[in-house]
């Protein structure tokens, strides 16, 4: 839970970044919103959670 959390605010935070930044559009960003939500209630979304989880804990693993 607390990945996923994480990873939301992050994702939202470039997302404000990429806004005011004028790297994007607010019609497209609003579009790639709408796209991770619908793709959240998809067949795909546990196979997502699984990739990103491993991803996650393949990065926990790395010492430096």
């Amino acid at each position: 839970m607390a990945i996923s959390l994480s990873v939301v605010l992050m994702l939202g935070v470039i997302l404000v970044v990429m806004i005011r930044s004028k790297s994007i559009k607010a019609g497209p960003a609003v579009v790639a919103i709408l796209f991770g939500f619908f793709l959240a209630s998809t067949g795909m979304a546990p196979s997502i959670n699984r990739f990103l989880n491993s991803i996650a804990h393949t990065i926990n693993q790395i010492s430096f």
